[in-house]
């Protein structure tokens, strides 16, 4: 049986033509698939699959191509957990790599943090046995976490920071260019809000980043792609899911909350979340009110001698001696309509404008 990371002769069906070009140049195409056998499959005949699959890749290969996540002769370092994210990232870009216009290299690395009844051995089997290059860094972040995380306290936070200086510390030891998060769009939501109710700030997790040392890229392939999708490919896919409570602590509260909030969203406003994450890449800063984004201060009025008389019946003056000593006029003109602002002379249906509509 051909493993993931053994090369074959490039002979592409119609799918994987499509997936390309998507990578290439981003032309959204329609996901209606065929039954077709594909490489990757596992086997796995389900015309629904076959359809969720092709719609992961080329949200993948869309979110790539959008912030040029990857480019030709990178060594993307993919930080699996054994979670069904890091999973499904790794078996993507893998495809991606078979397919892609581009050369690229993708090794597996895994941080064994030490946690009481880790299984030590799913992660080397699944990978050896798909023959994909990994490394397994070893380190007892366990012990340190127990140690200054207070009685009662969640460990999530403190194990994540551990976690990451070591895996991004790995990445420039090996010389890997990219690092490769399994974070999905719904992260990216659920951290948007955390940051709005708790911190006090417009921030989520960027698609790519640049870490604050300058010493890695990170990227987030799964940007665009929904969490409930990659749970449903997971499934499919028959991963060796490693649990992520093995230290016993509980999940942050706080995420928890926002998680259940979104997927409640989710299930009374089908296309609640997309419009969401569209907003995210369509941000306005002179609508908002940051100084530091936005130069309030040297707005200046440019108006140009066209005047515009009020359109109604009537204005109603009062305290008209104020007014004139305010230099304002106390009879200012009325107009019924003039044509001259007419937009469409042939339209029949004039609507109202509308200012700031309550959504």
């Amino acid at each position: 049986m051909m493993t993931m990371q053994e090369k074959q002769p490039l002979s592409l069906d119609a799918d994987e033509l499509e997936i390309v070009q998507a990578f290439a140049d981003g032309e959204r195409l329609d996901d209606d698939g065929d039954d077709d056998e594909h490489d990757f499959d596992d086997g796995i005949k389900s015309a629904r699959f076959k359809k969720l699959q092709k719609k992961l890749r080329k949200e993948v290969s869309w979110a790539i191509r959008d912030f040029k996540m990857i480019e030709d002769g990178d060594v993307v370092m993919v930080c699996i957990s054994g979670g069904k994210d890091s999973f499904t990232l790794l078996d993507i870009l893998l495809f991606l790599k078979k397919i892609a216009p581009i050369h690229f290299d993708v090794v597996a690395v895994n941080l064994d943090q030490k946690q009481p009844g880790f299984p030590e051995e799913v992660l080397p089997k699944y990978l050896s046995e798909q023959g994909i290059p990994y490394y397994i860094l070893e380190k007892d972040t366990y012990s340190i976490v127990k140690q200054v995380v207070p009685e009662g306290k969640t460990y999530c936070s403190a194990c994540s920071r551990l976690r990451r200086g070591s895996l991004y510390g790995f990445a420039k030891q090996i010389g890997a260019t990219k690092v490769a998060l399994g974070h999905h769009r719904d992260d990216i939501l659920a951290t948007f809000f955390l940051n709005l109710f708790h911190g006090g700030s417009l921030k989520a997790m960027p698609p790519k980043l640049l870490s604050d040392d300058k010493q890695n890229v990170l990227i987030r392939p799964l940007a665009y792609v929904a969490e409930k999708d990659i749970i449903k490919y997971a499934n499919y896919k028959k991963f060796p899911i490693i649990p992520c409570n093995l230290c016993g602590s509980q999940e942050n509260l706080q995420r928890a909350m926002i998680n259940d909030m979104l997927r409640e969203w989710d299930k009374a406003h089908p296309k609640r979340l997309a419009s969401m994450f569209k907003a995210l890449q369509n941000v306005a800063p002179s609508q908002l009110a940051d100084r530091e984004l936005f130069d309030f201060e040297n707005l200046n009025l440019d108006r140009n001698s066209d005047e515009r008389l009020f359109e109604g019946d009537n204005i109603q003056v009062g305290v008209a001696d104020k007014l004139d000593e305010m230099g304002l006029p106390v009879n200012p003109e009325v107009q019924t309509y003039n044509p001259k602002y007419d937009k469409d002379k042939d339209s029949k249906d004039n609507k109202i404008p509308v200012i700031n509509p309550v959504l």
